[in-house]
């Protein structure tokens, strides 16, 4: 949908002072944008702050900007503290309302997510383009890494395609939308210390280096290291399993452990499960789970959680209920699913 750009996965901000300069440069890029086209994007997010989505057009553009600054991000995407990690969105989008309610809105907070922006939820068209939007206005005040939502084949089937049928009518707001998924970070490290995916660990993996030679720009493989990063999930096993969910792993204690220690990393923050009290810990705090989309398909009543760092790496999760039933807009009407991923 949009022209090729040169590309080869994890050969950009591998290393401290490097990763300044590149953000530095993405500022003086964004920065360059004329005043004009300045206020255009900061009128565009208030609109999509208002649950009411871009036309066709802005869409494509705000698509073509967001790549030029995805495409120079690592596999690994380094991310400097303080920051926010927010888990599990799934267009919910009044349910993010709230998370920004409780966290503060981006650019005074400097914010992570860990993927998985649409299906399931009414709103993914809004959830998703307002990150993005505030991605391209402030580069280095949000880092989006991808999910396993984030692929064509899923959305076909979990609601993102169908919403943007029924929004636009066409498919081409979900093509632009799903060809900037290819170009999402796989992953992020925060201060070298607490590596940040939305799935888990794979057995094709044991260090951050060869994370950064993937190739990312590509549509989710069924398997392999980029797969499991997307899928994979912690459990009470020794070594792996397979995962009933069809795709990915499961990884037990002495994985992770390993896995720490080789990459001298604290401990590994992800998404990707449910939590019903929005946070958990496994394995003697090696790896922590952060869910962030409450009342979960606005029904299976669980709370959610964001997962505040400040300079010191010093931690707080901060737990947030489901918005208010006045405050939510009245979505068209859809079928829930069947079951999760």
């Amino acid at each position: 949908m949009f022209a090729a750009l040169s590309f080869v996965g994890g050969r950009r901000r591998q290393r401290g002072e490097g990763d300044r300069e590149e953000g530095k440069r993405s500022n003086r890029r964004v920065e360059a944008v004329g005043s004009t086209e300045m206020s255009d994007l900061d009128r565009q997010i208030e609109q999509l702050k208002r649950c009411e989505p871009l036309n066709e057009s802005e869409v494509k553009a705000l698509c073509l900007k967001a790549m030029e600054i995805l495409v120079e991000e690592s596999n690994v995407q380094r991310v400097d503290a303080p920051v926010t990690i927010c888990g599990d969105i799934h267009g919910q989008f009044y349910d993010m309302k709230e998370l920004f309610k409780v966290g503060g809105d981006c650019p005074k907070t400097n914010y992570l997510f860990l993927g998985d922006f649409v299906d399931r939820g009414f709103y993914s068209v809004e959830t998703f383009l307002l990150l993005l939007a505030l991605k391209v206005r402030y580069p280095d005040r949000i880092t989006l890494i991808r999910g396993n939502h984030e692929s064509r084949q899923i959305t076909q089937v979990y609601g993102f395609y169908d919403e943007c049928l029924r929004k636009y009518g066409s498919v081409n707001v979900w093509r632009y939308c799903t060809d900037i998924f290819d170009y999402l970070s796989l992953s992020a490290l925060i201060e070298n210390k607490i590596f940040s995916v939305h799935g888990g660990l794979s057995p094709a993996l044991s260090t951050l280096d060869q994370i950064r030679t993937i190739d990312r720009k590509q549509e989710v493989p069924h398997d392999g290291a980029m797969c499991d990063l997307l899928w994979s999930d912690p459990e009470d096993v020794d070594g792996w399993g397979l995962s009933p969910r069809g795709a990915g792993f499961l990884f037990g204690g002495n994985v992770v452990t390993s896995f720490n220690h080789s990459n001298n990393i604290d401990y590994i923050c992800r998404a990707h499960q449910l939590v019903m009290e929005g946070y958990k810990w496994m394995f003697n705090n090696q790896i922590v789970t952060v869910w962030s989309a409450p009342n979960y398909c606005y029904r299976c009543g669980n709370v959610a959680a964001i997962l505040e760092l400040d300079e010191n790496l010093s931690k707080k999760f901060r737990v947030f209920e489901a918005a208010p039933h006045e405050s939510r807009g009245v979505p068209s009407k859809k079928p829930a699913p069947d079951y999760f991923l």
